[in-house]
């Protein structure tokens, strides 16, 4: 490469000013920017990163999204925008190396010896783990549409922020960028930073189209002339509590209502999601008709949830042919001990039309939510999260004709990076809705 010419500046908005501000101090090790559409949240990922590259010769950064070819077709077509606005010229400052480069594959090399690493962060079946990530050493990372992106992903990125940072008097840092989503940016920033409870070394920056002066009119236009519903709700105003994805089994609007239904009395049942120890929890669903009671429980050993089981039998008058435990796994030794029900998730399903039991439990949880049939009540510092949870429950391959199922468990997991415990429970209420009143056999014992 030639020698450099002089490096032009570029002037930010004011979040971009503050979000920047974030990413060169001294305390802050992971900034999400976003919320809304039109905020420019590309070209200040792309700006960070070449600012850095030049500020620190031979460092080494990185860029990422779900999927390579997109991150050709968007994000790298942006830093080439502002690669030009700072007058930095492909073959002077700058090169693009392909796959076949054996030295630095899908990089931007610079002339002071820095580099930006240009990846996939997709979870392939065949690299659950991200082992790919492990042979690299970065300084640090802009990671863009980060929804897309799964929470072991960008947790494994994480722990690869370690080149010459002492060297430069550096601390780890990675930008993430992305629209409102109900996903692991929700539960690490959002959620968090509306209760003002957000970690120390984590911001939340807010950006919309009216925070940047360069966003065409026309463009403002066409996102105040969207339908109101869900989609206008996140990309024009940054709403986090919407989620336009066609394959959303449960309505937003009918999930908030369902802690404010009155649901007429009925049966009493129970219904038990268990897990023994780890960060999976124990959830216990005491229902009468559909209105239902929400209790978690942390670390039960299987005889001592049988015995919580049987204290809320006594006091709640549900007998024990009302009441259903997962019997995967360890659950099954609760349902020896209580003699009760138990659920199998992949069991056949008794509609034909479902592709196992579990899937069919949910698709009547989700009618009969969005019908206001269901009541919860939970412990406040719960609904946040019950209410992730039955937003994530969401159809598979929506548009294949073929049977109707759910999401499987590992699925939502890497969705919101963590087990969808509480919708498990509720969903198994309809155990009782779609085998009973369909003529499945009874477990033993009845």
């Amino acid at each position: 490469m030639q020698q450099k010419d002089e490096v032009a500046l570029i002037e930010l908005t004011y979040k971009q000013t503050e979000a920047l501000d974030l990413l060169e101090d001294k305390t802050t090790r992971e900034v999400y920017y976003g919320g809304a559409a039109g905020g420019a949240k590309s070209f200040l990922g792309c700006y960070w990163q070449l600012k850095n590259r030049f500020k620190y010769p031979k460092s080494r950064g990185f860029i990422g999204r779900a999927h390579f070819k997109t991150l050709k077709d968007t994000t790298l077509k942006t830093m080439f925008e502002v690669q030009e606005m700072m007058n930095l010229k492909r073959g002077i400052h700058w090169e693009l190396t392909g796959s076949n480069d054996k030295e630095n594959p899908n990089s931007i090399v610079y002339q002071n010896g820095s580099i930006i690493f240009l990846r996939d962060l997709f979870a392939y079946p065949s690299d659950p783990d991200f082992d790919e990530l492990g042979s690299l050493e970065i300084t640090d990372a802009f990671i863009d549409e980060c929804s897309q992106v799964t929470d072991k992903a960008r947790t494994t990125l994480t722990t690869r922020l370690r080149y010459k940072l002492d060297e430069f008097a550096l601390i780890p840092k990675i930008l993430y960028s992305s629209n409102p989503t109900k996903g692991w940016a929700y539960n690490d920033f959002y959620l968090p930073f509306k209760e003002n409870k957000l970690k120390a070394y984590r911001k939340y920056v807010a950006a919309y189209v009216t925070d940047n002066p360069h966003a065409p009119k026309s463009y403002i236009q066409m996102l105040d002339d969207l339908p109101d519903g869900a989609q206008k709700q996140r990309l024009r105003f940054g709403n986090w509590e919407y989620d336009d994805d066609p394959s959303t089994l449960i309505e937003y609007e009918a999930i908030i209502r369902s802690f404010e239904n009155k649901v007429k009395a009925g049966k009493n049942y129970i219904s038990c999601d268990y897990a023994r120890y780890g960060s999976d929890t124990t959830v216990i669903c005491v229902w009468n008709g559909f209105s239902c009671d929400v209790r978690q429980y942390k670390g039960l050993s299987v005889p001592k949830a049988a015995e919580e089981i049987k204290r809320l039998q006594i006091a709640y008058k549900t007998p024990t042919r009302n009441v259903v435990v997962d019997e995967d796994g360890v659950g099954g030794g609760v349902v020896d001990i209580l003699n009760c029900r138990g659920f199998v998730n992949n069991s056949r399903a008794i509609d034909e039309n479902f592709d196992n039991l579990k899937s069919q439990c949910y698709f009547k949880l989700a009618d009969a939510i969005n019908e206001g049939k269901v009541g919860i009540k939970c412990d406040p510092a719960h609904k946040d999260l019950i209410i992730q949870e039955l937003e994530s429950v969401k159809q598979k391959n929506v548009d294949k004709d073929q049977k109707k199922g759910i999401l499987p468990k590992d699925a939502v997991k890497a969705l919101i990076g963590r087990s969808p415990d509480f919708s498990d429970a509720l969903a198994m209420r309809f155990f009782f809705e779609v085998g009973i009143k369909q003529g499945l056999k009874r477990s033993k014992g009845f």
